[in-house]
């Protein structure tokens, strides 16, 4: 099995990954093995998912990686009504980005 797994980094950063072992990997982040989250002090574990393959895994940490911070917190919220909204079309007519 692999998991896509997204952390909370200083309540600031939500960094995207895979790995097969969700615990060895969020204890290499909080040990600084990872170059992108070892500047953060908190590390929190705020969403994962469950693939049969690699690349189903890779896929999805792709087009999470390509969401607004917006998206994944709603995600991370289960707030599956905000995330249909704010997965519709944001652009207006003259190319504006609209609100939510």
């Amino acid at each position: 099995m692999y998991y896509l797994y997204i952390l909370e980094c200083d309540d600031a950063f939500l960094y995207v990954g895979i790995t097969k072992d969700v615990e060895r990997r969020l204890a290499q982040h909080r040990s600084k093995y990872s170059p992108h989250t070892k500047r953060y002090k908190k590390l929190e574990l705020v969403h994962t998912e469950e693939f049969v393959t690699r690349a189903d895994a890779e896929h999805r940490e792709r087009q999470l990686k390509g969401w607004s911070r917006a998206k994944k917190k709603a995600l991370i919220e289960q707030d599956f009504e905000k995330l249909t909204f704010l997965s519709q079309s944001s652009l207006s007519k003259d190319g504006a980005k609209s609100l939510p």
